[in-house]
C-alpha cells in the first residue's frame, strides 16, 4: 500500500468523524435533513478548503469527490439514527478523533509542498480547527477552539510530531499514526480528567 493511500484513508475516515459530529450538533438544534446535511458538511471540508486557498492549491473536494459523498452519508447517519451516536457520548469523542486525523492530513499536505516545521504545523491545524469554527458560529454555539480546554493546542502538537517524525525519516504510515495518536490521547486525557489550559483572571 502506497503512502498515498493511507492519507486517503486518514482524510476520509477524518471527513466521516467530522460530518458526523457536524450533524449531531445540526439534529440537536432540530435542524431539517437539509440543514443537518449542510452542517454536517462544515467540519469536513471547511478546514481543508482554507488550507488549500492559503497554500495556493486546488480546493481537494473539486477533484475528490468521495470526500463529499461521505460527509453527506455522514450527515443522512447523524439525521437517521442520532441516537445511536449519542447513547456513546460519542460527540466529543468523534469530534477529538476527526481532529486527530485532520491534523496530520493537513501537516502533510504542506509538507509535500515542502514547507518547513512551522507552516507545516500551522496549516495542521487550520485543517483540524478551522471547519469546527464555522460549524460552531453557523449553529451558535461557544466555539471548541476558544474553549479553555486542550483543543487547538494537541492539533498543533500532533502536527508538529507529523513534521518531527517525517524530518527523522518516519514512513508516511508511521508519521501519520503518532501524530493523529499524540493528538487523541490528549485530547482523551483533556476529557476524561477535565484538564484546562490557563485562563486569564481579569483586571
Amino acid at each position: 500500500m502506497t503512502s498515498a493511500y493511507f492519507l486517503d484513508l486518514f482524510d476520509w475516515v477524518g471527513v466521516f468523524v467530522f460530518a458526523v459530529s457536524g450533524g449531531l450538533i445540526a439534529v440537536r438544534q432540530r435542524m431539517d435533513i437539509f440543514g443537518v446535511v449542510v452542517i454536517a458538511l462544515l467540519p469536513a471540508i471547511g478546514g481543508g478548503t482554507l488550507r488549500d486557498v492559503l497554500l495556493g492549491q486546488p480546493v481537494f473536494w473539486l477533484s475528490d469527490q468521495i470526500s463529499l459523498l461521505i460527509a453527506t452519508g455522514a450527515g443522512f447517519a447523524a439525521f437517521l439514527a442520532p441516537r445511536f451516536w449519542t447513547k456513546f457520548k460519542s460527540l466529543r469523542w468523534l469530534d477529538s478523533a476527526g481532529l486527530a486525523l485532520f491534523a496530520v492530513v493537513g501537516a502533510s499536505k504542506a509538507y509535500s509542498l515542502g514547507y518547513g516545521f512551522v507552516i507545516c504545523t500551522i496549516m495542521g491545524t487550520i485543517t483540524a480547527t478551522a471547519g469546527g469554527l464555522l460549524r460552531d458560529v453557523v449553529c451558535n454555539e461557544t466555539p471548541m477552539l476558544l474553549k479553555s480546554d486542550i483543543y487547538a493546542t494537541a492539533a498543533f502538537s500532533g502536527a508538529a510530531a507529523y513534521v518531527i517524525s517525517k524530518a527523522q525519516g518516519g514512513s508516511e504510515l508511521l508519521s501519520l499514526s503518532l501524530g493523529a495518536g499524540l493528538v487523541f490521547l490528549l485530547r482523551a486525557v483533556t476529557i476524561l480528567y477535565k484538564l484546562n489550559l490557563p485562563t486569564s483572571k481579569g483586571d
